[in-house]
């Protein structure tokens, strides 16, 4: 998904370009391709057996899914427990903490 958002538009060949692997083989690429279009991230034009391929996602709202799964499938869908879970491992610190805490607290626009 980076490549084709910044890419914003390619096709399967610009994708292999930018993975810097001219070994990767054309189908394994167009397959990936393929299956982040039936999860409706990206979607193409046709220009006859050449399809051109464009995000549909944001890469805000594709991390917000991501993030949605990943809470409801190891958390329980509480955000608190991953939290939890950071602090324990040590993976966020307790300025990290309390800059989060601030953001939370700042008024909505």
């Amino acid at each position: 998904m980076h490549i084709i958002w910044q890419l914003e538009r390619c096709v399967v060949r610009d994708i292999i370009e930018q993975l810097g692997d001219p070994d990767m083989p054309h189908s394994t690429i167009s397959s990936v391709v393929r299956i982040l279009e039936k999860k409706g991230f990206v979607d193409h034009k046709a220009y006859g057996k050449t399809y051109e391929y464009f995000p549909i996602v944001t890469k805000e709202a594709y991390a917000g899914q991501g993030v949605q799964g990943l809470v409801a499938k190891y958390f329980g869908g509480s955000p608190k427990q991953l939290v939890s879970y950071l602090v324990q491992r040590k993976d966020i610190d307790l300025k990290e903490l309390n800059d989060l805490m601030k953001t939370l607290n700042k008024p909505k626009k």
